[in-house]
């Protein structure tokens, strides 16, 4: 096998896996959408009952939520992380949607 067969081979097989990394992330993509419809309700109820968005205790449930189901390879260091940011995001969705649907004050 020449060099240039062996690139050509390693080429042909990157493509595939960059072809099932884009899928990995359209499914990646579906299910924060997904999320997003689920915190928006979270977010309307805490509005009509006046509670905060930030619920540290939730944060912490969700994060040993995901601790427990990880079984690698991503590092639990790694998931919190991306977690952070995740629910970072969704915390900003809760606070803008919040804002949007304030119930207007009574003109005099």
């Amino acid at each position: 096998m020449t060099p240039e067969e062996t690139q050509e081979q390693a080429r042909a097989k990157l493509e595939e896996y960059r072809i099932l990394i884009d899928s990995v992330d359209r499914r990646i993509v579906a299910l924060l959408n997904e999320r997003t419809l689920v915190v928006e309700n979270i977010g309307r109820v805490k509005r009509e009952a006046q509670l905060p968005v930030y619920e540290p205790k939730r944060e912490d449930q969700v994060f040993a939520n995901i601790t427990t189901a990880n079984h690698g390879p991503l590092t639990t260091q790694a998931l919190r992380g991306i977690f952070e940011r995740i629910i970072d995001e969704m915390r900003s969705i809760q606070r803008q949607r919040m804002i949007r649907t304030l119930p207007e004050e009574p003109k005099c």
